[in-house]
């Protein structure tokens, strides 16, 4: 059954409709954005999947008989043992269970997240193939229903309300949707806002989510889904800052910690739709509203202009150096300046209207 369409007219979507034909030839084809392939550190970089673990990168030995990492061993031993029972059992924990079934032993949350990971990369198997959810922290908004694993029926709205993502992507099933973008969001607050401009409704039909920052595997993971699913522009709205940009391109082209799962994470697909540092200038945006580069900043901003991807998105680079000249960045929330819901009035349906991504 098909949603009911409130949003704008048909013919607002047109360029969007052509992007959209345009992914779909790509992915028939199987072709990338452009032929780009690069080798760093323990990960190589396709253009067509993003960073990807190289076969023949360094390793490390943990043995039993080493005092070194006999309790390294020790705790793998211990989560090895109660994944198998998860297995066995078919049944499912989160890593923060498996901490707290003894947590003086583990220490700390982090040490079982690490082996966690360890054992994955290890064993060359997805995460939730263990048995083994992480916590879902992300936001999910518009026009999108499926079936959880345990029957539970979910209807997204494009209401004030959004829907927790869930905590096991690989059991939800029978997605619909009619959407004819999904927009991602980096900060909660941003999202929050969107919702309460009832930015989604009058957008519709679309989907919106939010990994509340630096995205959880569980909201990666949807992303990922919905896009094999139904391949429809996927976009980025993100502050104009070395963090942000970082954060997008951890939906784009993954991760080096979890570059072992770059087939089931990343979405190359997606595209840069704001807030640019052009944008910046192009709208006047007063110096007051803006914040002076920290050393932190500049020195974020230089690691990814050394990355591989770069070579591959032009317009990316172009951005990222015109604030790096510039030693500026700026927050979404610098648009309020234009008015309080420029972004959702304006900034945004224009954008997505006339193209205005990159």
């Amino acid at each position: 059954m098909a949603f009911t369409p409130t949003g704008p007219e048909a013919s607002f979507f047109d360029v969007l409709d052509r992007h959209r034909a345009s992914l779909l030839a790509m992915v028939k084809t199987g072709a990338g954005e452009s032929p780009a392939q690069a080798a760093r550190g323990a990960s190589r970089f396709e253009d067509s999947v993003g960073l990807q673990m190289i076969p023949q990168c360094a390793t490390r030995k943990i043995k039993s008989d080493s005092p070194k990492s006999v309790q390294k061993f020790a705790l793998i031993l211990k989560i090895l043992s109660m994944i198998y029972k998860l297995i066995q059992s078919n049944t499912y924990a989160t890593k923060r269970d498996i901490y707290y079934t003894d947590s003086q032993l583990f220490g700390n949350q982090t040490v079982v997240d690490t082996i966690i990971d360890d054992i994955s990369c290890m064993l060359k198997v997805p995460r939730r193939s263990l048995h083994v959810l992480s916590t879902s922290k992300g936001l999910i908004a518009g026009n999108l229903r499926y079936v959880e694993e345990d029957g539970s029926r979910v209807h997204c709205s494009c209401g004030a309300t959004a829907t927790a993502v869930p905590s096991n992507i690989q059991g939800i099933q029978n997605l619909i949707t009619d959407a004819k973008f999904l927009l991602i969001v980096e900060k909660d607050a941003t999202f929050q806002r969107l919702l309460d401009d009832d930015f989604c409704s009058k957008m519709s039909p679309c989907i919106m989510v939010t990994g509340k920052g630096v995205p959880d595997l569980n909201t990666r993971l949807l992303v990922k889904k919905l896009w094999d699913a139904f391949h429809i522009p996927v976009f980025t709205l993100v502050d104009a800052d070395p963090h942000g940009i970082e954060i997008m391109c951890i939906y784009k082209y993954g991760s080096m910690s979890m570059s072992f799962e770059a087939h089931s994470l990343t979405v190359p697909a997606i595209r840069w739709l704001g807030l640019l540092p052009s944008d910046i200038k192009r709208l006047n945006i007063p110096k007051d509203s803006l914040i002076p580069l920290t050393k932190h900043d500049q020195m974020k901003l230089d690691s990814i202009l050394k990355r591989p991807y770069l070579t591959c998105q032009p317009h990316w680079r172009k951005e990222m150096e015109m604030m790096a000249d510039s030693k500026m960045k700026a927050e979404i929330q610098a648009l309020t300046f234009l008015s309080s819901d420029y972004l959702s009035r304006v900034y945004l349906p224009n954008k997505l209207r006339f193209g205005g991504w990159i």
